[in-house]
């Protein structure tokens, strides 16, 4: 019966909740065929490449006060810090060295980095690096704003909504943040040309599995070209500090699921997962994952970007160790190639 979920998923490329609902709730017993299908699928689009971001976490200022957050601005024991222009182009010039051919700058939600900063960033990268894509994760700001970074280069944004349930939304942020206004986050991207992500923590406080099978329904309408999911992990100055942790084992299921529903989808094996299990990375890709982020980030700031306890920033999640990184991905089957890996939109 599960089996043929997983057959009617990979042929039509979407379930009914019900459907989908059955599949999470019974996943031990079709996990691993799930995983069998949604690698066969990734091959037919991208072959058995795995494409590298190098990641530039410009900032953990941030003015948001997410419960679960280990940036979230009251943490007073997060040592904050910027990077620099300067500094932020270095880390784009040492990543082009090494292979590196997109780069993603990700950080809170910082006033300092305002237009004019950002604009002159990305529009250097890509005057030094024209043969690369810059990807912004940078959280939410407005429609103008979006359109100046879109027109100074930019490619791609990923911003992920976390829940797509505003109920559950509301008991993870604080009554200044909007569940709606995430959303027309997520369609102004969309409307001025990005190529755009979207994603959920797994496991996070409160959520239950029919949340998760309304995230697929979600992922499906939106049909982003990115999806960034990975369990949530608490962190000790949070509100949530005590709650448990999402598992790899669920998360890597999701995967398999995006994948068959989005079968050119862009999909990380994320830091969390590989924070989770030592082998996250790897199951990630065997699951479906086509994606892998690297820290490009200057070593002295890497382990004051803690978004949740335990994060690894260094050894091979360290761009630096990079051929580290392919000799695991190589036991997997697939090899990590240097180049920007866009969406593929050939049918």
């Amino acid at each position: 019966m599960y089996k043929d979920l997983i057959d009617k998923l990979e042929k039509d490329t979407f379930l009914t909740f019900e459907e989908y609902l059955e599949l999470i709730k019974n996943r031990e017993e079709i996990r691993v065929y799930a995983a069998e299908r949604a690698c066969a699928v990734r091959e037919k689009y991208y072959g058995n490449k795995i494409f590298i971001r190098g990641l530039i976490e410009l900032s953990n200022y941030c003015k948001n006060d997410c419960y679960y957050c280990g940036i979230r601005r009251s943490n007073s024991n997060c040592e904050r810090y910027r990077l620099t222009s300067d500094d932020i182009l270095s880390c784009a010039d040492d990543g082009y060295s090494l292979g590196f051919r997109t780069f993603v700058l990700q950080g809170g939600e910082d006033a300092y980095y305002t237009d004019e900063i950002l604009c002159g960033v990305i529009s250097e990268i890509k005057k030094k690096h024209p043969d690369c894509a810059v990807t912004l994760s940078l959280g939410e700001r407005s429609y103008d704003s979006y359109r100046a970074l879109k027109e100074a280069g930019a490619d791609r944004y990923l911003l992920r909504h976390e829940t797509c349930n505003k109920a559950h939304y509301k008991k993870l942020h604080p009554k200044e943040m909007s569940f709606d206004a995430r959303i027309e986050c997520l369609e102004n991207l969309k409307s001025l040309g990005y190529q755009v992500g979207a994603g959920f923590m797994v496991g996070s406080p409160f959520q239950t599995d029919e949340d998760l099978a309304g995230e697929l329904l979600f992922l499906k309408e939106l049909n982003p070209q990115m999806v960034g999911i990975g369990p949530f992990i608490s962190h000790i100055d949070t509100p949530f500090a005590k709650y448990s942790d999402g598992t790899a084992e669920l998360t890597a299921f999701l995967i398999s699921l995006i994948r068959l529903t989005l079968p050119r989808v862009l999909l990380p094996a994320t830091t969390a997962l590989g924070t989770v299990d030592p082998y996250g990375r790897e199951t990630g890709i065997l699951s479906g994952a086509n994606v892998l982020m690297p820290n490009l980030s200057p070593s002295s700031v890497r382990k004051k970007y803690m978004l949740y306890d335990n994060k690894i920033c260094t050894g091979e999640e360290a761009a630096q160790c990079i051929g580290c990184l392919a000799e695991r991905v190589k036991k997997t089957g697939c090899e990590i190639v240097n180049d920007r890996g866009d969406y593929n939109y050939d049918i």
